[in-house]
């Protein structure tokens, strides 16, 4: 029905062709909001004698449609045949008219933006559910775009209008801090499980998200215009329970550090959970984690998530020890776990720096770091996010380097004559240092809790298999000797164990395959 381009210049001029599959008049806008009332309207058409028309308009309300003063945008052509009509027109991004509306995005000039937008979700009359999202990554832009984050808001909060700094000087474009879905690089899209979603249409449900888009733009290039974001999909088919998405790890900044030339350093941030009842206004079901996501940046080699109970490691609820920045995505645990109030969670990163001459410190650029874990669990409460940092004076004071606070400690570490055994010394630091927990409701009322880092029990690996073989091909039936060669590398053992199987068809060597690869993961 609608065919639509478009187009800009160095000039920050916009060209449009809009083709519509109809007769009589057409036309084409800016909403604020995604409602009509404020809109930016541009309407033309054809006259039963041949003439045209076109006007530059603004909705003031949902009956009333004004002609603006200023006149900003400029007719190219509008044609029409027996079907449709078609009208080419131009504008600038900005005109200095208050009933014209700014286009955006265009990514400023920088290595590092954050920015953030804030957008009603759909009004629905009955309780809906989310059920899967998806990226919508313009496509010339896919280096640009490191993630985009959808936060749900509390409907307590006094909310800003427009694009700004998510983190700058107005602190209302940080309001909100339940993450509801999230995208990163190498992410795809994903459908939660059957037996939960996002609810939305009821009050106690967001009526907002705040978006989040962080943009890496190395290479400081000027005029690159985006309009990435996320696809929400939702139903009325409602699932059995409301999710929730919990954000651990350690909080970003001010004090977490890195330091440089380090083969391998570890940072830790943990999450007490003892305080979530009294937090919550009421007694928190059993967490059944299904799915999660970690994020580090650049120097981040791997992430591990264990959970502890009065004391005592449970397990790993996760673990990537390859991790690759390029390949970040949401993954399914193979079992629901349950996470009891009052448990602990602590998430562990392993960092490598061995390319930096500089400390590294936590922040939203891509070249500082971050150790965060979002786990999806249900049924949903309102604890958006619960994360640990070490005290920084005391990791300080380890190092010899004097500080008053902890501003002062974190400028202390530029100090620091780092070299292999100062990077083990910070390490040991940061790890026996008190933990200051910081945890965030919907409605971002936030308290702090202590805790201590505790070591994390590594389970035995089940003895490592390796398949060798050869496959002969005659005729259209083919036959396999197939050798299995068992090999465990340890360092004082070499020893091999081979089998020899029978002559197999392909069908039976296929369902061996599948059943040794089910067997040991391979």
């Amino acid at each position: 029905m609608v065919y639509f381009r478009w187009d800009h210049d160095e000039q920050e001029l916009m060209t449009f062709e809009l083709h519509v599959h109809t007769t009589g008049w057409v036309a084409f806008g800016f909403s604020p909001h995604g409602e009509l009332p404020g809109s930016d309207i541009v309407i033309g058409g054809v006259f039963p004698n041949g003439s045209i028309y076109f006007s530059d308009c603004h909705v003031v309300d949902e009956a009333t449609l004004e002609e603006d003063e200023s006149q900003d945008y400029q007719l190219l052509s509008v044609t029409e045949n027996e079907t449709s009509t078609t009208m080419l027109f131009k504008r600038h991004l900005r005109t200095c008219d208050p009933n014209d509306l700014d286009i955006t995005f265009a990514v400023p000039v920088e290595e590092t933006k954050y920015a953030c937008t804030f957008i009603p979700l759909p009004v629905v009359k009955q309780k809906h559910h989310i059920y899967k999202f998806e990226p919508v990554i313009t496509p010339h832009n896919i280096t640009l775009v490191h993630h985009i984050l959808v936060y749900a808001c509390g409907n307590a909060s006094v909310l800003p209008s427009g694009i700004d700094d998510c983190y700058g000087a107005n602190p209302d474009f940080a309001l909100c801090s339940q993450v509801l879905v999230g995208w990163a690089v190498g992410g795809e899209s994903y459908q939660f499980p059957d037996e939960a979603a996002i609810s939305i249409g009821t009050p106690w449900d967001p009526q907002y998200v705040r978006l989040e888009i962080h943009y890496s733009n190395f290479d400081l290039l000027p005029g690159l215009i985006d309009s990435s974001g996320v696809r929400i999909y939702y139903t009325p088919e409602l699932r059995k329970y409301d999710l929730g998405v919990l954000q651990t790890g350690i909080f970003t900044f001010p004090v977490h550090f890195i330091p440089p030339g380090a083969e391998s350093y570890t940072s830790y941030g943990l999450c007490n959970s003892s305080q979530f009842d009294e937090m919550n206004g009421m007694l928190v079901p059993d967490l059944h984690v299904f799915a999660y996501l970690l994020h580090t940046h650049l120097s981040g080699r791997g992430v591990k998530v264990a959970q502890y109970r009065n004391g005592e490691q449970l397990g790993i609820i996760c673990e990537d020890n390859k991790y690759d920045f390029r390949l970040q995505e949401i993954r399914d645990m193979k079992e629901i776990l349950i996470i009891k109030p009052g448990d602990e969670i602590l998430v562990e990163c392993n960092f490598q720096t061995l390319d930096r001459s500089g400390v590294t410190f936590g922040g939203p650029s891509t070249m500082n770091e971050m150790c965060l874990t979002f786990l999806f669990y249900y049924p949903r409460n309102n604890i958006s996010s619960c994360m640990g940092y070490p005290d920084i004076l005391y990791v300080a004071h380890v190092l010899k380097q004097e500080a008053s606070d902890a501003v002062e400690g974190m400028m202390a570490m530029d100090f620091v004559d780092w070299d292999n055994e100062t990077v083990k010394i910070a390490e040991k630091a940061a790890k026996e240092a008190d933990q200051v927990v910081m945890i965030k409701t919907i409605n971002e009322i936030q308290r702090n809790e202590t805790g201590l880092i505790r070591d994390i029990s590594i389970p035995e690996r089940a003895a490592c298999h390796n398949i060798s073989g050869y496959l002969s091909l005659s005729g259209w039936r083919a036959t396999a000797n197939l050798r299995l060669t068992a090999v465990c590398p340890s360092e004082s053992s070499t020893t091999k164990e081979t089998a020899s199987l029978p002559l197999l068809s392909v069908t039976q060597l296929v369902f061996a395959w599948l059943i040794l690869a089910s067997e040991y993961g391979k």
